[in-house]
C-alpha cells in the first residue's frame, strides 16, 4: 500500500531532503487534499512541532476533517495524542518521546526505551490508535527532528516496543527526500522483526518499489516522488 505524506512547516506543505534542506513547498492545500482523497490513510506530520519550533495545529485539524490521517510530530504526552484523536486523527504517531536515557534515580525496564510510557499510551489511547516511529540515521535510532540519536538499532527498538502499538513507521533518514530508493534489505530485516503493520519511508522513488515492498507485506510512504511528479498518486 502506498501512503502519501503531507509534511507541514510554516503553514505550508513542504518536502525536505534528509529532514534539513527545503526542496519543495506548496500552499495549494485543496489540490493535494483532493488528490489524496482516494487513499485509505494519509500521513500528516507537523515538522515545526517535531523540531520544537512552533506548530501547525489549525491546518492539522482542517486536514483531519477532510482526509483519514495518521498524525505525528512532537507528541510528548498521552494528552497530546488524545487531543489529535479528538480533532479527527485516525491514529497518532509517537517517536522521540519513546526514547532517551533514564533520569538519575529513575527505575526503568530499559535504559534507553521508555517502555513505561509506551504502556501508558496503550492503556490511555488504545493499541489500535498508536503508530510508533523508529527513525534511523547511520544505523542508530534518530530523535528530536533527527538532530540527536540514541545507541539503539531499529531492530532492538521494534522488538522491545512490539506489544504496545498497532504499527511501526520506519524512516531511513540517510535516504529521506533523495529519491534514490529505499533499501529493500532493511525492510526485509524489519519485516522479520515484527508481526505488526510495518510502514517504511525514505527515498521511495517509483511504483515498482512500492510493489516490491507490498509483496513483502510492507507499506510505503511516498513524499518527494509524489510532489515532484516522479510517481503518480
Amino acid at each position: 500500500m502506498l501512503i502519501p505524506s503531507i509534511d507541514l512547516m510554516g503553514g505550508r506543505i513542504v518536502q525536505l531532503v534528509q529532514g534539513e534542506k527545503l526542496k519543495l513547498a506548496f500552499d495549494d492545500f485543496e489540490y493535494w487534499i483532493e488528490r489524496f482523497s482516494k487513499y485509505p490513510v494519509v500521513q500528516l506530520i507537523d515538522l515545526d512541532a517535531a523540531m520544537r519550533q512552533g506548530e501547525n495545529r489549525a491546518l492539522i485539524e482542517m486536514i483531519c476533517k477532510r482526509l483519514p490521517c495518521q498524525v505525528g510530530g512532537g507528541l510528548r504526552t498521552a494528552a497530546d495524542g488524545r487531543a489529535l484523536l479528538d480533532a479527527g486523527a485516525k491514529r497518532v504517531i509517537y517517536g522521540s518521546s519513546l526514547f532517551g536515557a533514564a533520569a538519575e534515580g529513575e527505575v526503568r525496564r530499559h535504559k534507553l526505551i521508555r517502555l513505561e510510557f509506551a504502556e501508558e499510551l496503550k492503556k490511555t489511547l488504545g493499541e489500535e490508535a498508536l503508530v510508533f516511529s523508529v527513525d534511523t540515521k547511520g544505523g542508530q535510532v534518530a530523535v528530536k527532528g533527527w538532530k540527536d540519536s540514541v545507541a539503539l538499532t531499529p531492530e532492538e527498538a521494534v522488538t522491545w516496543l512490539e506489544d504496545y502499538c498497532a504499527a511501526f513507521l520506519y524512516t531511513h533518514v540517510d535516504t529521506e527526500g533523495t529519491m534514490t530508493g529505499f533499501p529493500i534489505d532493511v525492510a526485509a530485516i524489519l519485516r522479520a522483526t515484527t508481526a505488526k503493520q510495518l510502514i517504511v519511508a525514505g527515498g521511495v522513488k517509483e511504483r515498482a518499489e512500492v510493489d516490491a515492498l507490498d509483496a513483502m507485506g510492507v507499506d510505503a510512504v511516498a513524499g518527494m516522488a509524489v510532489y515532484s511528479g516522479a510517481m503518480e498518486a
